[in-house]
């Protein structure tokens, strides 16, 4: 017995070494059965436990060896199965396939493996204490990075070497005319005329003559770096050069030159029998993409020393952006047309980081950012004559602080061994003499924590009457349920403690004194609470009526009261009245006035594709995100990023292996910041357009998309390092480059954390809280998908605002995940409940047998779907009201109009007439009888 109980010491001990698994809990007596069986929705089986003390040794044997196993289980963040054959356990990791052999005889092999088991603990102890101790990130959400970080993004490291270039062909073209002098020595009316002499150069038929020309108006837009001295005068310079060039009109050339490009088959053709594409595939797509993203970016940003004409040149070019003027569509149709030929294969040498960027930053142009969407916000409640909003979400926002992550599973391991350590203290010699000798297993404490559940990805509809699974391993492992350790009993009935003393008075919690956000309530709200009071108290209801308040005692009318203090309307709810009305009276109301606002715009050129180029940027989005696996029928979108020769070096490749990594991560970046742009956009410009662009994503997995995202270590996306500093634009360009070594491509950047991927995790939340709110069909999505241990995992990041919106979405299914789930988790209940706003009858907080059935997932969405379809009828159908348009009555009038007959119809006339008329029997006393 002395050696079992050795052996489940050992075994204990490096159970919960979270990333690396060395042996497999085997019984030491080698004759264990197969582990329980897991259920169909991944429920784990638990043994029946005999609670007789007379239970024979084997059978204690056994059960424990099968609880260790399942804990085990419990402690693999990232294992989806674990087998157990006879000789060895494999288990399949999520993100490669890791086979790890297990001997079957502890205890030969457990000197051998303890004191290697030990230093792996340790280091895992060490790597848990680093993320629990994770300092609260500064970090201001906004529209875009700075301004120099978002040129350096454009670039890829691979690209280094073509600034030279770009210089080159300038400094040859230039001195050919202007010998001698410097670009930033001309004065104004002699940089124009060279830029008019460039722009006619542009329209030449000799493909590598025109390449060279628009290299040398890219350097022009970069800021003609050699001829200056610091980053802010290429900034300065680039400045004034951009507003020059878009003053000349070299955007409209430019965008002649990208449609031939666009409709060249002949590339398209070549690249796609190419085995593997470079860079040299997309030059010319490169250099002129480069270029408009410059002038987009760079006019986009307002400054404060801006000139008069460049305030006018900035509005006409925000115009001339949204407006149909290209082809009778907006400039960024364009770009969702290159990605949608991207995704289909039929164009992959194009450069989708770049298209990516430049389609996101004319979308942010053309129609605003978030401070621009509130300021329209604010005046379309004005219009509409609603009350102003209750506060400024984005200051609240800013002003919140972030919370304390709930404690992750080592640090509670931890707390637990520190407790045992301390009431061994306490015990008697005597007792500590017993312990080795006793048939009894030690009995812990039972430790309620609510990080276990960060890796255990159970069944959120199993029986609350379970154990909870997130119990102290020993606890379980003890072989007979519901009995009292004879040595605890000593223990308890020791004296307690003496209590700790008062602490003084300067180390009181302050509480904070109100909450951050104000309460709403929405109208049926109130008349869901009213009809449930007039059925309990009356015995009948009065339908949508929220003031007859007749016979309902008087709480029910303080409590209306309150309700309407709070009552919310939003936007929303307005357009979707006025649309039922105009479904039901067509013709009293007439026609809708419809403005013409940029975002209308946008909706009327995607609407006919939009499903198209919501997969498209979809398949982008998981080709690029991090937990993705490389398929032979993935989409390549590393095209604009590999050299024409691959690296032979391994400082090359750490080079280009951190290129990668920094192109994926923009990518990903420009996508959830487009995505979320567009939903906000159409949500406030009609709720029907923003519902038609979510249930498109959502019928393309967008949700299991989204939280595949976030199934990762949060915290090492968050704090990669994957730029290298002195290759970033401009810098690299200003000054020398110095030698890089692997030390400095390891080390990385300074920085705290990736400001980039902080804002893409952000954006996806945001995605996913538009996606799922008010909607219970998605929010069961997210419970089916079991979404909540990997949100937790993502409040790890002590950032208020990522926080906020990883706590609004475990608020909306905290009802459907049970009763144990909440108890297990009190402390995100009350970060729940101090973050995220009140809706002062939701019952968020506690489960409802009718709000916890499954709802009909196909009904609510059909549902919607009819409305929009309704919707984009009525408002864009061109022969929209046939059914209620006049009829002409009269038999001369109507024999009267000349009706248009194709040219070949007079050689099948006899034909016609046989077919349609002689041979159809006519019955004119059924007619008469309809009549």
């Amino acid at each position: 017995m002395t050696s079992f109980k050795k052996a489940n010491i050992n075994l204990k001990n490096e159970l919960f070494s979270q990333k690396v698994l060395l042996f497999a809990p085997v019984c030491c007596h080698g004759s264990c059965p197969a582990p329980p069986p897991e259920g169909e929705r991944g429920q784990r089986i638990k043994p029946t436990l005999k609670k007789k003390r007379g239970a024979n040794v084997t059978k204690r044997r056994t059960t424990s060896c099968q609880l260790a196993l399942r804990l085990l289980r419990l402690s693999l963040p990232a294992a989806r199965h674990v087998r157990v054959p006879s000789a060895a356990v494999s288990i399949k990791m999520q993100g490669e396939d890791m086979e790890v052999p297990l001997l079957n005889n502890l205890n030969d092999n457990g000197d051998r493996l303890r004191s290697k088991g030990k230093d792996v603990f340790k280091d895992q102890q060490k790597e848990s204490e680093s993320s629990m101790e994770s300092p609260n990130l500064e970090f201001e959400y906004g529209d875009t990075d700075t301004l120099t970080a978002e040129l350096s993004e454009l670039y890829s490291y691979t690209e280094e070497p073509e600034f030279a270039l770009n210089r080159d062909y300038f400094e040859e073209d230039f001195r050919s005319h202007d010998r001698g002098r410097r670009w930033i020595d001309l004065s104004a009316e002699e940089q124009r005329a060279y830029v008019m002499r460039l722009l006619d150069d542009l329209e030449v038929t000799d493909r590598d003559k025109r390449l060279k020309v628009a290299r040398a108006i890219l350097y022009l837009a970069q800021g003609v770096f050699d001829e200056c001295d610091a980053e802010a005068d290429v900034l300065r310079w680039s400045r004034h050069n951009v507003f020059l060039l878009y003053d000349m009109g070299i955007f409209t050339a430019l965008l002649e030159l990208l449609s031939m490009e666009i409709d060249n088959n002949q590339a398209c053709s070549s690249a796609v029998r190419k085995p593997a594409i470079s860079l040299a595939d997309s030059t010319e797509l490169r250099v002129l993409l480069s270029i408009m993203y410059l002038m987009v970016e760079t006019i986009r940003l307002q400054t404060e020393d801006d000139r008069p004409e460049w305030r006018a040149a900035r509005e006409a070019f925000k115009t001339e952006l949204g407006a149909p003027l290209y082809n009778g569509e907006p400039f960024s149709l364009l770009l969702f047309t290159m990605v949608t030929k991207f995704c289909s294969m039929n164009a992959p040498h194009f450069p989708m980081k770049k298209v990516l960027l430049l389609l996101w930053k004319t979308i942010l142009f053309t129609l605003g950012g978030f401070e621009e969407l509130q300021e329209m916000k604010v005046r379309g409640r004005e219009r509409l004559n609603l009350p102003p909003l209750p506060e400024d979400s984005i200051k609240v926002v800013r002003a919140m602080r972030a919370a304390s992550p709930p404690a992750s599973a080592m640090e509670l391991i931890e707390q637990q061994q520190q407790q045992k350590r301390g009431r061994r203290s306490r015990r008697s010699a005597f007792v500590d003499s017993l312990e080795g000798d006793s048939p009894f297993p030690k009995k812990q404490p039972l430790v309620k924590q609510d990080s276990l559940d960060t890796y255990n990805e159970r069944d959120p509809f199993k029986n609350d009457d379970a154990r909870d699974e997130e119990e102290d391993p020993e606890d379980v492992d003890s072989g007979i349920e519901g009995e009292v350790d004879p040595l605890d009993r000593d223990v308890i009935i020791q004296p307690p403690p003496p209590p700790p003393p008062l602490r003084p008075p300067t180390e009181r919690v302050n509480f904070p004194k109100g909450l951050p956000w104000a309460p709403k309530v929405r109208e049926k709200d109130i008349e869901h609470f009213l009809e449930t009071s007039r059925n309990k108290f009356i015995g009948f209801t009065l339908g949508n009526d929220t003031e007859t308040l007749v016979g309902l005692p008087r709480p029910i009318h303080e409590s209306v009261k309150t309700l309407k203090q709070h009552k919310y309307i939003s936007i929303a709810e307005v357009q979707m009245k006025r649309e039922e009305e105009l479904q039901q009276c067509p013709l009293s109301l007439g026609e809708e006035d419809v403005d013409e606002t940029p975002a209308e715009t946008m909706y009327l050129g995607m609407l006919p594709n939009l499903s198209q180029y919501v997969i498209a940027l979809l398949k982008l989005l998981l080709a690029a995100a991090p937990t993705s696996k490389a398929k032979t029928d993935s989409i390549n979108i590393l095209a604009d990023v590999l050299p024409e020769e691959m690296p032979i070096t391994v400082l090359q490749s750490m080079k280009l292996g951190i290129d990668v990594n920094r192109h994926k991560e923009i990518i990903v970046k420009a996508i959830s910041a487009l995505l979320l742009l567009l939903l906000k956009h159409f949500k406030l410009n009609h709720i029907y357009q923003f519902e038609i662009v979510s249930q498109h994503l959502v019928f393309a997995n967008c949700i299991p998309l989204i939280l595949k995202f976030f199934n990762q270590n949060i915290m090492s996306y968050i704090s990669a390092k994957n730029s290298i500093c002195v290759l970033d634009f401009p810098h690299c360009a200003v000054h020398e480059m110095p030698e890089l070594t692997a030390e400095s491509l390891e080390a990385g950047d300074s920085n705290q954390f990736c400001w980039r991927n902080l804002f893409s995790c952000i954006n996806l939340l945001r995605i996913l809280n538009k996606l799922t709110k008010w909607k219970h069909s998605r929010t069961m999505m997210l419970v089916v998908f079991k979404s909540a241990p990997i949100l937790k995992r993502a409040l790890k990041v002590k950032q208020a605002m990522m926080q906020l919106y990883v706590l609004k979405l475990l608020k909306i299914q905290t009802k459907y995940l049970g009763r144990q789930w909440r108890k297990s988790n009190m402390k995100t209940m009350s970060a729940i409940y101090q973050k995220v706003r009140h809706r002062l009858n939701d019952d968020w907080a506690y489960g409802n047998d009718i709000d916890a059935r499954p709802w009909d997932f196909q009904a609510e969405e059909c549902a919607l779907r009819e409305g929009i379809e309704k919707f984009n009828s009525r408002r864009y159908d061109k022969n929209k009201n046939g059914d209620f348009a006049p009829v002409d009555n009269c038999l001369q009038s109507v024999l009267g109009q000349r009706v248009e007959l194709p040219e070949d119809f007079h050689y099948s006339y006899e034909m016609w007439l046989e077919r349609e008329v002689f041979s159809q029997p006519i019955e004119w006393e059924g007619l008469l009888q309809e009549q």
